[in-house]
């Protein structure tokens, strides 16, 4: 039995997870800043890096124990080596590295994305490759083809804003505090979809990435305007980022060849009203559809724990003590660049 000792803090969620071969999150921990950042809306990277210093080694420590386990018992340490905020994507490798130094065990830099993109595969074994996934979160907005560990096929990005950049905004705009995402869809469960004639951007042109930012700016401007009621605008918000989704998803579904199933991950994945209208788009093309549990949506350690173990299932080597820690690291290094934000990803 394989077990892995996992390590996430790429942004403001500090976390330890301890995961078997088998799918068993033995134990797992999360330690959220949303305290912290709510002042000023948005996650402040010093003070998460700081905070990540201050509580990774204490979850580490409760997770062991939850779990009865020792570090010992651990056949590698798998850690966040990127993309997210530098400084506590350091916090987790370097404190990564001393225990595998240490214990004298294999280190695993993980890349984030890979740990949002294999997820579902930990909630759901019959899911196999390759899949269609639409990766979306804070940071991101992709459309990949999984086709194993380490190996994507992106067909889209977003040029300007990601989706949860997008609900953050669109929080702060209606006053709804931080973190704006879950925020947005609670209040947009009070308002009529239809009541504000917001756009979608490049939905109907043919294009297969994402832009966001026009609508973001729409928001405020209906926001100002003072003709509509902060649930109606969120509502009517919620549906335009709905069809600018299904739009594109469609889209890279009818270039990408056979795949196994649409999957959605990441942590705009734990919108109900999203995850259904994927569910519907799924069953449109014939295709299973898979998205993890809420738990593993968001920023967790078990994902990245499970990244490792999934890694290592195909044989791939552990890395060196001395890797870096990378702000950006795209899934696919090969994918042609793309206007605006989209070069970065």
């Amino acid at each position: 039995m394989v077990f892995l000792l996992g390590i996430e803090s790429s942004c403001d969620e500090t976390a330890a997870a301890l995961v078997d071969g088998n799918r068993r999150i033995l134990a797992q921990a999360i330690a959220s800043q949303d305290a912290e950042h709510a002042p000023y809306g948005g996650v402040v990277p010093e003070i998460a890096a700081r905070a990540h210093a201050e509580r990774l080694v204490p979850l580490i420590e409760r997770v062991l124990a939850e779990a009865g386990k020792s570090l010992a018992d651990c056949d590698a340490v798998a850690a966040t080596a990127g993309p997210g905020l530098i400084g506590g994507v350091m916090v987790g490798l370097v404190t990564a590295k001393a225990l595998a130094m240490a214990t004298d065990i294999p280190l695993l830099a993980i890349n984030h994305l890979e740990g949002h993109a294999l997820s579902p595969r930990l909630a759901d074994p019959s899911l196999a490759f390759p899949y269609a996934l639409l990766l979306v979160s804070g940071g991101h907005c992709q459309i990949l083809r999984v086709d194993g560990p380490g190996q994507y096929r992106r067909f889209a990005t977003t040029i300007d804003d990601a989706l949860g950049e997008a609900f953050d905004k669109t929080a702060k705009i209606l006053g709804l505090g931080y973190p704006g995402g879950p925020a947005v869809e609670r209040l947009a469960l009070l308002g009529n979809p239809k009541a504000v004639p917001l756009p979608r951007p490049l939905v109907g042109s043919g294009e297969v990435h994402f832009s966001f930012a026009g609508l973001k700016s729409a928001v405020l401007r209906a926001r100002e305007s003072g003709l509509h009621r902060p649930e109606d605008i969120a509502a009517s918000f919620q549906q335009a980022a709905i069809d600018c989704i299904l739009d594109r998803t469609r889209i890279a579904l009818g270039s990408m060849g056979e795949v196994t199933a649409l999957v959605v991950a990441g942590g705009v994945a734990a919108n109900a009203a999203i995850r259904a209208a994927l569910e519907q788009l799924a069953a449109k093309h014939d295709l299973p559809f898979s998205a993890p549990p809420m738990a593993l949506c968001t920023d967790n350690a078990a994902m990245i724990a499970w990244a490792g173990i999934e890694r290592l299932a195909v044989g791939l080597a552990a890395d060196p003590l001395d890797c870096s820690a990378r702000p950006r690291w795209p899934l696919d290094p090969d994918a042609e660049l793309v206007r605006g934000a989209g070069v970065k990803a």
